[in-house]
């Protein structure tokens, strides 16, 4: 990894701990996105790592005009930005439900679809959009090995689909079947998600067999992008490629994305001979994984985390170090996602200068419906 791209000259004039946002190397990732397909029409890229309509927007403008979401506020901020075709990737129920209809009826250009893996919800659904005098399209959430959610393919799967078909103001639009289970190598990942997608192949010869022809399929995210984007029809639904982080940047090695997106924080403290504390607390940077592995310093790499709490991050910087209260770590998030959703916005850095700021709108669980 480069050395020098992340520094900043104006860095005094940036409170931390704070997300730092590259737009050039957006443009640059969402270009690198459209290489690997054959066709920008396949694409429908996951909001819920940038929430933004700043990245929506340089989407749109580089052709991209369908998208997938995972919350009501995501799907508003996508509305907000001008998006022709999202997918609520997510089964709305009881007040999400009410929420969504409203959200079609705030944004009638654009066309809103939603995931369904049961008959009572199929039907919740259907109510809802009667009781306006609407419908909406919805897709079979498919069950292919990750165990979250989803109807497992079968018999029970095709019962739904015909069910969604027939329907009053409900439409099948299709399939989706996501493989965040798939990890590894990309031979791995490869069989992984070949494994998986079986599942969905047989259940499109099934709904074939009775009648049921050019059925659209979602699938995917980042580990299985690469895989996805050589089946033909497949729409793929990356969401990390637009700012990636460590994580992918060490597994997905066959993907040519950028770092994009960082935080900063500065030394606050120096509690020992050996020991340094940072700004960078639960509340700055995401803090799922095990304390090791949730923070690089591109700028101290040696640094190893030892313990974390709301505002502060100790790390261990060894005997004989020379840090000091005020100095500046450019940290990559090992999670990129929900290290987006902590903060309220990230601050654009353009020819190494503080430019602006990109609002983390739809970080918040409501933005107006």
């Amino acid at each position: 990894m480069e050395t020098s791209w992340y520094l900043i000259e104006d860095i005094d004039k940036l409170d931390s701990p704070a997300l730092v946002i590259f737009p050039e190397r957006v443009k640059a990732n969402i270009n690198t996105l459209k290489a690997m397909i054959d066709d920008p029409q396949r694409l429908r890229p996951h909001a819920k790592t940038h929430k933004t309509k700043e990245a929506t927007q340089l989407m749109l403008a580089a052709g991209i005009t369908k998208f997938k979401c995972a919350t009501i506020a995501e799907a508003e901020m996508l509305g907000l930005s001008g998006a022709s075709d999202v997918v609520l990737a997510y089964q709305p129920i009881g007040p999400k439900l009410k929420r969504f209809v409203r959200v079609t009826q705030q944004y009638p250009n654009t066309q809103y679809s939603c995931l369904v893996d049961n008959i009572a919800s199929a039907e919740a659904i259907a109510n809802a959009f009667a009781a306006v005098g609407d419908a909406v399209p919805v897709y079979i959430d498919l069950n292919i090995g990750q165990n979250r959610t989803g109807i497992v393919p079968g018999e029970k799967a095709i019962a739904l689909y015909e069910y969604c078909a027939m329907a009053r103001s409900l439409s099948i639009a299709g399939l989706h079947a996501y493989d965040g289970h798939v990890r590894g190598t990309l031979a791995e990942r490869t069989a992984q998600s070949n494994e998986a997608f079986a599942k969905v192949e047989d259940m499109l010869k099934a709904l074939q067999s009775k009648g049921y022809t050019n059925v659209k399929v979602i699938a995917g995210g980042s580990p299985s992008f690469p895989i996805h984007a050589n089946r033909a029809a497949v729409e793929c639904s990356p969401g990390t490629f637009v700012f990636w982080d460590k994580s992918y940047q060490d597994q997905c090695t066959e993907q040519p994305f950028q770092i994009a997106a960082i935080v900063v924080t500065r030394v606050v403290s120096l509690p020992n001979d050996t020991h340094i504390c940072v700004d960078l607390g639960h509340k700055s940077i995401a803090a799922e994984n095990e304390i090791t592995k949730r923070v690089f310093f591109l700028n101290a790499p040696e640094l190893k985390a030892v313990s974390h709490s709301e505002e502060h991050l100790v790390l261990h910087a060894g005997e004989g170090h020379s840090y000091k209260p005020g100095d500046v770590l450019y940290g990559v998030p090992i999670h990129v996602c929900p290290t987006v959703a902590l903060h309220e916005r990230g601050y654009t850095v353009e020819n190494g200068k503080l430019a602006g700021e990109w609002r983390i709108i739809a970080r918040d669980r409501k933005i107006s419906l």
